[in-house]
């Protein structure tokens, strides 16, 4: 009688692919433990409110609940084709800071690790560090008040100008030059946070290579085109991606501070026009569209520049 040992298939051959998952869990116990919170954080406060955007498709009302609002299908989204003027201010504004901050804030951490990766002395790149990390932790009311305080009309540098008999400079308040404040507070507040990425990917560049390299007769800005940017072209790629994503919010708080003295027309983007005139204005559909349109756009724009960035070899946010 001759038997057969061979394993049976079906559901018998799910149990040991099951029980090496359970095992996987039970060595990496103490990472899972680590992980849950923020993971419930993220499903608690990230993805069920995004249940709320139905919302965008009601009458909603705060004393009726969602629940109780009526349906009114893709009527609170007729500002996107009613060529409303303040919302297309708002688009324009929009799209004006997003070119200008991403052209004149991004390259700026790139400059400002490279410059601190060259120098020689540790304690003095750590103190230099230190100096441009501080301004993150500040909040935009402070940061406000700090560049009123100094370039306000009755700030410092005026105060400076008329003691010496010179002509004062509108900075604070003038419509004209609004974009240019807004990109400067940004590059002073955030730009020292941003090299710390780029410091971390500096220091896994291997020094053989600038080594070898000198020794062929490199020079410094040899170096830096053929081996340091190659080297950090990956994640210039990603955080790229991941800023064009956030593109469309430019800023809410930091706007909202400084609106009143410039006015609407200079001032008003996408996130200020939602609050204006959805949430103050009471249309609570209306604003709940504007954010979805806005957030749709957003993961549009990441997942056309992931594509790009898989034409040129790289591997974006996310793989094929």
């Amino acid at each position: 009688m001759i038997v057969d040992n061979r394993p049976t298939t079906g559901g018998t051959a799910a149990v040991p692919r099951a029980s090496r998952r359970f095992q996987r869990l039970r060595q990496d116990k103490l990472l899972v433990a680590l992980g849950v919170p923020g993971a419930t954080a993220l499903i608690l406060f990230q993805y069920l409110p995004l249940l709320g955007n139905i919302i965008a498709f009601q009458d909603y009302e705060p004393y009726l609940g969602i629940a109780e609002a009526p349906f009114v299908g893709l009527q609170n989204f007729s500002f996107l084709w009613d060529g409303n003027p303040a919302f297309l201010t708002a688009v324009a504004n929009t799209l004006i800071l997003t070119v200008v901050q991403t052209i004149f804030v991004f390259p700026v951490p790139l400059l400002l690790a490279l410059l601190l990766n060259s120098l020689a002395g540790e304690r003095l790149k750590r103190l230099l560090q230190s100096i441009l990390y501080l301004p993150h932790f500040l909040s935009w009311v402070i940061v406000v008040a700090i560049f009123q305080q100094m370039l306000g009309n009755a700030g410092m540098l005026n105060t400076f100008l008329v003691q010496n008999d010179l002509p004062m400079i509108e900075i604070i308040g003038v419509p004209e030059l609004f974009k240019a404040l807004l990109t400067s507070q940004v590059i002073w507040k955030d730009a020292g946070w941003g090299t710390i990425i780029f410091l971390a990917a500096l220091a896994q560049i291997n020094q053989e290579q600038y080594e070898a390299s000198a020794v062929d007769g490199a020079n410094g800005r040899q170096r830096l085109w053929h081996i340091t940017l190659p080297s950090l072209k990956g994640i210039i790629i990603l955080l790229l991606i991941l800023r064009l994503g956030d593109s469309l919010s430019v800023g809410f708080e930091q706007i909202i501070l400084q609106q009143g003295p410039v006015g609407a027309e200079a001032s008003e983007v996408l996130d200020t026009w939602v609050y204006n005139y959805g949430i103050v204005g009471g249309d609570w559909g209306m604003a709940t569209a504007a954010g979805l349109v806005k957030s749709v756009v957003g993961v549009l724009i990441v997942i056309g520049a992931n594509k790009l960035a898989h034409m040129f070899g790289e591997q974006g946010v996310y793989q094929k």
